[in-house]
């Protein structure tokens, strides 16, 4: 079966390189009994990949079960998977057989692994070691033969490090890693992934489907989908249901999607009072800094120019001290709307005095500031409550970011207010 076929039989829409490769592994992997490691953002799709390696196995005929191990109280999870016997615990009126007692012979798939207690890791390991178990309250050891696929949106090698996962489980399951990609790097699928979503409601609630205009589908193709394909899922339910029209243009399709999560990079723009997330940030300094250094050739070629033509007084060159100037206030204009920008500050000239052969010089001294990037936006935020009395929300615009930023720097610095 290529991959057109599975697509087909199991409703996948898409033809990105990354997802043709899941697939493509998913299908290589199904006829064996290895684990496997399903990875990538929520709301990518990562249960179709289990279901696609147990209808390909020799166990298709056999129990699939799937598991929400995130949904499971940390209590009962261990009865759920393995099983009680009466009386092991409080309500235990009967004896239960547990998903692993159940899927004997079959697949189980434990969607969200990485929200096992650490007690209940152990206890999986053990059932991929030696396929054998123990029921709650029971001293019995059990055989089972499963399949376990896993999945997770959890930087696992992260939680590893916190001790909150067990680096011996996560190399059992992760015989066969499956990475699925997030929806913003599928751009040639989203809009066939809406147009199908459309045509699906249509047939729902017996109405027409909804097209986009060129404008709306650029938006579409270049919004950064936090919640991917479950979050264009639910946009293209509300356009259908809410929109009387059936032609969706630019400024229709922009009311269902939240601001703030444009594709990246984001040019940051400096009346936009909109929060910036670390990566937004790096990109601001990056553009500024390349301006800056646009600006300093300037300067130094003017200089060197004065100083050919026998002038090495700066102040004497309108051009080249406007140039200074509009250097100086681009670095206090990014300062004071985002604080985590590193600037250089330009000392005031000093006098001109008489030297040897009565020329006389200005002195331009660069200082370099504290590359703390904390202790700066500690710096900022302080003198932004300072400068408006403590009010938050005069000095939230101040800085550029908003009132529940700054709320939380202010508890996160300890700083007085």
């Amino acid at each position: 079966m290529n991959t057109q076929q599975i697509k087909q039989r199991f409703g996948i829409i898409g033809a990105a390189p990354a997802l043709d490769r899941a697939i493509d592994v998913a299908t290589q992997v199904a006829i064996t009994d290895l684990s496997v490691l399903i990875t990538g953002e929520s709301g990518v799709g990562k249960e179709v990949m289990p279901q696609i390696i147990h209808q390909l196995s020799a166990r298709k005929h056999n129990k699939y079960i799937a598991v929400n191990c995130g949904a499971i109280p940390e209590g009962t999870i261990d009865s759920e998977l393995f099983g009680h016997e009466k009386g092991a615990f409080t309500g235990a009126h009967d004896s239960r057989k547990g998903y692993f007692e159940v899927a004997d012979g079959g697949t189980i798939f434990l969607d969200e692994v990485a929200e096992l207690p650490v007690q209940t890791q152990v206890r999986l390991l053990r059932v991929l070691e030696t396929g054998e178990f123990i029921k709650v309250g029971s001293s019995k050891v059990m055989k089972t033969d499963v399949r376990i696929v896993t999945a997770t949106n959890v930087n696992i090698p992260q939680a590893i490090k916190k001790g909150d996962f067990r680096e011996d489980l996560f190399y059992r399951l992760n015989t066969v890693p499956i990475q699925l990609p997030a929806l913003r790097e599928r751009k040639e699928d989203i809009h066939l992934l809406f147009r199908k979503f459309a045509s699906d409601f249509a047939n729902k609630y017996n109405m027409p489907a909804v097209k986009l205009s060129p404008e709306a589908i650029e938006l579409l193709e270049d919004y950064r989908w936090k919640g991917n394909i479950r979050q264009l899922k639910n946009v293209a339910e509300q356009v259908s249901v809410i929109e009387s029209s059936r032609e969706i243009n630019l400024g229709i399709l922009k009311r269902y999607l939240p601001e703030g999560e444009s594709s990246l990079p984001t040019v940051y723009k400096g009346g936009d009072k909109q929060d910036l997330s670390e990566r937004d940030i790096l990109y601001k300094v990056l553009f500024d800094l390349k301006g800056d250094v646009t600006e300093l050739k300037n300067i130094v070629v003017g200089l060197m120019q004065n100083k050919g033509e026998g002038d090495s007084n700066a102040a004497n060159n309108p051009a080249l001290m406007k140039s200074v100037q509009r250097l100086y206030e681009n670095r206090e204009q990014s300062d004071r709307e985002e604080s985590k920008v590193y600037r250089p500050q330009i000392l005031p000239k000093e006098e001109p005095r008489d030297s040897d052969n009565n020329r006389s010089r200005e002195q331009i001294e660069v200082v370099e500031e504290s590359l703390s990037l904390a202790d700066k936006e500690k710096e900022m935020i302080t003198k932004a409550l300072k400068k408006y009395s403590g009010k938050r929300k005069k000095a939230a615009d101040e800085l550029g970011i908003s009132e529940r930023t700054l709320y939380r720097k202010i508890k996160e610095y300890s700083i007085d207010n």
